[in-house]
C-alpha cells in the first residue's frame, strides 16, 4: 500500500493543479490579498493549515532547535573535538599548499590541482561546507576561472550514496519499493547534491518525474557542525569588540533554513506557494509536486528538461537568449523580495535552468526565506535613495532597517555614505554592482556602529548569487540598473504610506518640486512588464485626490497652474507682437513672456506629456472614451475643482497686481 501525502495548496489534484480546483472539482479558499496595494489572488486551503499542524507536533525533529542541539553535545566533548580536529587539519593542510606554491612562486602551475583538491575538501567536509561552496561557485569576479570550474560540480555533481539506501528510503517513506510506486526509475542517480540525490522517473500515470531523495545520516553532520560554528560565532560576538552583528542570530537564520531543507514536505509546501506568488510572471517555469509519492525524504516533482543559465553555447544553440532569462530572474527576484516577501535564497545555477521553450524554471524550494513588510519598503526606500544620491535619507533608511540602533549620530555617517559611492561620480549609482557595494559599506560597518541583522545575511546570498550568474552570462550586466525601474513603477503605484512619503522626499526639496526627478521616475517605470498608462493614471488620479496626497496635489496644482500661466503669457504675448509688428496698432501694449522659470515648467510638463505618449497603454484612438469615462470620476471631479480653483486665485492675484501697478 502507497503513502500518500496531503496535497496542501492549490495544486492537491495533478489533472487539476493549473487551475486550482480540488479531487470534488471545486475551488479552494481564495483570499484576495491586498498586497502593497496591488491586489492579487493567493490560494489557501485550509488542509494546508491542518497539515502543517500535524506535521509540526508529530515530527519536532524536523524543526532548528539550537538549545536542543547544544544539551545534545555537552555531554559528547570527545564527538566533538574529533569533528574539530577533522576540520581543522585538511583544511590548514590545504592552506599550506597554496602559501607554499605562493613562495615557490608556482601558483598558476598548481591551479587545477589545487582547485580539484578545494572541491573535494569540501565535499568531504560535509553539507554545511558544500553549501559555501556553491555560493562560491557564482562568483566569477572573486574566484579564478579554474576553481570555479571545479566549484561548479558542487552544484549537483557530488559523489551520490548507494542506491539500495535511496531504495530503502523510498520504501519507508512511500510504503511501498519504488518498482511498485513509479513504472521507471533511472538506474543511476542523475543529480547528487548536498542534501540529496535525484533519479529520473516516470509515473505509472505516464508523466515524467524527478525523484530526490535525501542523503543517510544527514542530520547529525549537519547539527554538531551548527552547534560548533554557533559556539564560534558566541565567542566572536563577546570577544572581538569590533563585531556588533548578531552572528548567533545569522547562524540560526542559517541553521532554521537548512533543518527545513532537509524535511521535504516542507519543500513541497514551498514550491506550491512559489507558484501561487510568482507563476503568473512572464516566462517564470515552477514544476509542479506530486504529493501522492511526497513524503519527509522523498520529494517527486515533474521533470523539467532545461540547460543551466551557466552554459551559455548551448543555451545559444538553442536560439534562447540567456540574457532576457537573466533579466526575467531579475524582475522575478525583485517581486520576491520586495511585494511579497517570500524569496528563493539559493539561486545557484542548478536551481535555475532554461526550458527548451525558452523560459526560466526555478527548482529547489528547500531554502526559502521571508522579508517583513516594514524590511521591505525599507529596501525600495534604500535603493531610490542610494540612486539619487540621497545619502541622509540612505543613514535613516539604515535605522529603519535595523543596522543602525535609534540613537546612532547620523552626522559623520552621512559623509561616509557619500565616500562609499564617490567612485561613481559623474556616472549613475545604479552602474555599481550589489558585490563592489557590498564590499564598501562591510568596510564602512568596522568603522561605526552597525550591526547585521540575521534576515539580511540571506539576502545578499540570494543576490549576491543571482549577480554572479548574471555577471558570468553578461559581465556588464547591473542588477540595480535592471531593479530601478520596478523600483520606479512601486513608487509611482503603491499606495503605502511609506512609499508615499518617499515620493513626496524624492519630488520636494526646500519646497521645490523637482520636475526632473518625476521624469526620471517615468522613464524607468515605464519600462518594467506590468506597468502601463491606465495603470499610472488610475493610480495617480486615485492618490492626489485622497487626503494622502494633499501635500503632493498641491504643489502639482501650483506646478500646473504655472505651467498653463506660462502658455497663456506666451500667446498673448505673440498675439500682441503680432498686431503690433505686423498690423501696426501700436496702441496695443505688448505683453510680457513667461518668466525663464515659467518657461522651464511648461517644457518640463511637455516632456512629461511626451513620456505618457510612449508609454504602454496609451492608445490616442482610446483617448476620447478614456477622457470620457474620467469626466465623470467624482475624483477628477474634484481634482479639477482644486486645479480651477487655485488658477482663479491665481489669475485674481495677478489682476489686482496689474490694476495696483497701473
Amino acid at each position: 500500500m502507497i503513502v500518500k501525502t496531503l496535497p496542501p495548496s492549490s495544486r492537491p489534484i495533478q489533472e487539476d493543479s493549473r487551475n486550482g480546483t480540488n479531487s470534488r472539482g471545486e475551488l479552494d479558499v481564495i483570499d484576495v490579498v491586498p498586497e502593497n496595494g496591488t491586489p492579487s489572488l493567493v490560494v489557501r486551503s485550509p488542509r494546508l493549515l491542518a497539515a502543517q499542524k500535524v506535521r509540526t507536533a508529530a515530527q519536532p525533529e524536523t524543526l532548528y532547535d539550537p538549545v536542543g542541539i547544544a544539551a545534545h553535545y555537552q555531554n559528547r566533548k570527545v564527538q566533538v573535538l574529533r569533528r574539530i580536529f577533522a576540520v581543522l587539519g585538511p583544511t590548514l593542510s590545504f592552506a599550506f599548499g597554496l602559501w607554499s606554491d605562493s613562495k615557490r612562486g608556482i601558483v598558476a602551475k598548481n591551479n587545477r590541482r589545487r582547485a580539484t583538491q578545494l572541491r573535494v575538501l569540501l565535499t568531504q567536509l560535509g553539507p554545511a561546507y558544500i553549501k559555501i561552496g556553491q555560493a562560491l561557485s557564482t562568483r566569477p569576479d572573486l574566484v579564478p576561472p579554474v576553481y570555479l570550474e571545479e566549484l561548479t560540480k558542487l552544484q549537483d555533481q557530488l559523489p551520490p550514496f548507494a542506491n539500495e539506501i535511496a531504495y530503502q528510503f523510498i520504501k519507508e517513506e512511500l510504503g511501498a519499493p519504488p518498482e511498485e510506486v513509479y513504472a521507471e526509475l533511472s538506474a543511476q542517480p542523475i543529480a547528487a547534491a548536498s542534501l540529496g540525490q535525484v533519479y529520473k522517473g516516470k509515473l505509472k500515470t505516464g508523466e515524467e518525474v524527478a525523484v530526490k531523495v535525501q542523503r543517510p545520516d544527514l542530520r547529525e553532520g549537519i547539527t554538531i557542525d551548527l552547534y560548533i560554528l554557533r559556539n564560534l560565532a558566541a565567542w566572536v560576538q563577546k570577544k572581538v569588540k569590533r563585531v556588533r552583528s548578531d552572528l548567533v542570530g545569522i547562524l540560526d537564520e542559517l541553521g532554521d533554513r537548512i533543518f527545513e531543507e532537509m524535511d521535504y514536505i516542507h519543500e513541497g509546501e514551498n514550491a506550491e506557494r512559489f507558484f501561487e506568488l510568482y507563476g503568473h510572471i512572464k516566462d517564470v517555469y515552477i514544476p509542479q509536486i506530486y504529493w501522492e509519492y511526497t513524503n519527509r525524504r522523498v520529494l517527486t516533482m515533474e521533470w523539467i528538461n532545461g540547460t543551466k543559465l551557466t552554459q551559455t553555447k548551448e543555451i545559444s544553440a538553442q536560439g534562447i537568449d540567456a540574457r532576457y532569462l537573466i533579466e526575467v530572474g531579475v524582475q522575478c527576484s525583485l517581486r520576491q523580495l520586495l511585494e511579497h516577501g517570500f524569496f528563493h535564497a539559493d539561486p545557484h545555477p542548478g536551481n535555475l535552468l532554461a526550458t527548451t521553450d525558452g523560459k526560466l524554471a526555478y527548482l529547489d524550494f528547500g531554502m526559502m526565506s521571508e522579508i517583513k513588510p516594514p524590511q521591505r519598503y525599507g529596501l525600495i526606500e534604500a535603493i531610490v535613495h542610494v540612486v539619487n544620491r540621497d545619502f541622509e535619507g540612505l543613514a535613516k533608511d539604515y535605522v529603519k532597517l535595523d543596522f543602525l540602533s535609534p540613537e546612532t549620530d547620523l552626522t559623520p555617517i552621512i559623509p561616509a555614505f557619500a565616500r562609499v559611492f564617490a567612485d561613481a561620480q559623474g556616472a549613475s549609482v545604479a552602474e555599481l554592482n550589489i558585490k563592489s557595494i557590498t564590499d564598501e559599506l562591510s568596510a564602512l560597518m568596522y568603522e561605526y556602529p552597525f550591526r547585521v541583522p540575521p534576515y539580511y545575511a540571506l539576502i545578499i546570498r540570494s543576490l549576491v548569487t543571482l549577480e554572479g550568474i548574471a555577471i558570468f552570462i553578461d559581465p556588464n550586466f547591473k542588477v540595480l540598473s535592471e531593479a530601478y525601474p520596478y523600483v520606479s513603477k512601486r513608487l509611482l503605484t503603491d499606495p503605502a504610506p511609506q512609499l508615499r512619503t518617499s515620493l513626496q522626499d524624492l519630488l520636494f526639496k526646500d519646497g521645490r518640486f523637482r520636475w526632473n526627478r518625476l521624469e526620471n521616475l517615468l522613464l524607468n517605470a515605464r519600462k518594467s512588464q506590468d506597468y502601463d498608462f491606465d495603470l499610472v493614471l488610475n493610480q495617480g488620479i486615485e492618490f492626489l485626490s485622497s487626503e494622502r496626497g494633499a501635500f503632493i496635489r498641491d504643489k502639482l496644482v501650483d506646478e500646473f497652474v504655472n505651467g498653463i500661466d506660462a502658455l497663456g503669457k506666451n500667446v498673448l504675448h505673440n498675439f500682441t507682437y503680432l498686431l503690433r509688428e505686423r498690423v501696426g496698432l501700436t496702441a496695443v501694449n505688448k505683453t510680457p513672456a513667461a518668466t525663464v522659470e515659467q518657461q522651464q515648467t511648461l517644457e518640463h510638463i511637455k516632456r512629461i506629456l511626451g513620456i505618457l505618449r510612449e508609454t504602454r497603454g496609451f492608445d490616442p484612438v482610446q483617448l476620447a472614451p478614456q477622457i470620457a469615462q474620467l469626466l465623470v470620476n467624482s475624483d477628477v471631479q474634484r481634482l479639477g475643482q482644486k486645479i480651477a480653483s487655485r488658477f482663479t486665485q491665481k489669475a485674481v492675484a495677478r489682476l489686482i497686481r496689474q490694476l495696483l501697478a497701473s
